[in-house]
């Protein structure tokens, strides 16, 4: 099974009809290539301040293989370039979370904006479910439960297989085992251009490619929204000040945790309160 490749003028139904079959989608253009090329320019900068195999989101061995040894990855974008908010308020991006997340909070908010830089002759990352974050909820009902988090892969320059394209198993996210994490053989790669996004769900199987080349690294950075009942793996709220976001969008106040969370119109207390308020 292939992955399916759509434009982002495709109609917004059409993009979620591909998602909830097959759990994942590349849209062509996701992003404008002026965009891109700011955050490209900048993440490059930046990577110049971490070293391969630092980041530690990951623990023991394990977690060393999981976020690579010859991988470069960092978050706290929005301290390196004004893009990223620009990408926060991508209106195909933020239809397509609207439509998968909001049945089942009253907002969402940033999960991650990372950087995922794989360098030369990387293995393949270990597959996995972006769900596995929260497992206690991710097993409810399984496969059936709510999505708890909705991700892009992006590319910042060309991506392709023998650089370390992402691998998806179209289809997994309705697989009825959790535990079964498929094979590398069940996987195809999700190659493209600048701009392109891989789309996905939490409950997609995936992982990154291994980097075939001896001198290429591969550029590209994810960026996923998660409930906003769930706790984000990046603490953007304390990276931002007020001052900072005071001249952002709503939209993006809310997903760097600078607005509470308003269950409405679903049932439940309101979160992230200052002073007793929802602000």
């Amino acid at each position: 099974m292939s992955l399916q490749r759509l434009a982002v003028t495709t109609p917004v139904e059409d993009l979620l009809e591909i998602i909830d079959r097959d759990g994942g989608l590349i849209v062509e253009g996701l992003f404008p290539r002026e965009v891109i090329d700011r955050m490209r320019e900048s993440v490059l900068t930046a990577a110049e301040d971490f070293s391969p195999g630092a980041a530690t989101q990951g623990l023991g061995e394990e977690g060393k293989e999981f976020v690579g040894l010859n991988t470069v990855r960092f978050s706290s974008l929005g301290k390196m370039s004004d893009a990223y908010f620009d990408m926060l308020d991508n209106p195909t991006y933020a239809a397509l979370a609207d439509a998968i997340l909001l049945p089942n909070c009253g907002s969402y908010w940033v999960n991650t904006g990372q950087a995922m830089l794989i360098g030369p002759e990387s293995p393949a990352q270990p597959l996995h479910r972006d769900c596995e974050n929260w497992p206690a909820m991710s097993m409810v009902n399984w496969p059936d439960g709510p999505e708890l988090t909705l991700s892009a892969m992006i590319a910042l320059d060309e991506v392709t297989e023998a650089l370390g394209a992402t691998r998806v198993i179209p289809g997994s996210h309705r697989w009825p085992d959790f535990a079964d994490r498929g094979a590398p053989e069940m996987t195809v790669p999700a190659e493209m251009q600048p701009g392109d996004a891989l789309v996905y769900t939490g409950k997609v199987i995936h992982g990154g490619g291994a980097n075939q080349t001896s001198d290429r690294w591969r550029l590209a950075m994810h960026l996923s929204f998660v409930l906003g009942w769930l706790v984000p793996e990046e603490s953007s709220a304390i990276d931002y000040t007020d001052e900072e976001l005071a001249h952002r969008s709503p939209r993006v106040q809310r997903l760097l945790g600078h607005r509470s969370y308003d269950p409405s119109p679903h049932f439940g207390g309101g979160l992230w309160l200052r002073h007793v308020d929802l602000i």
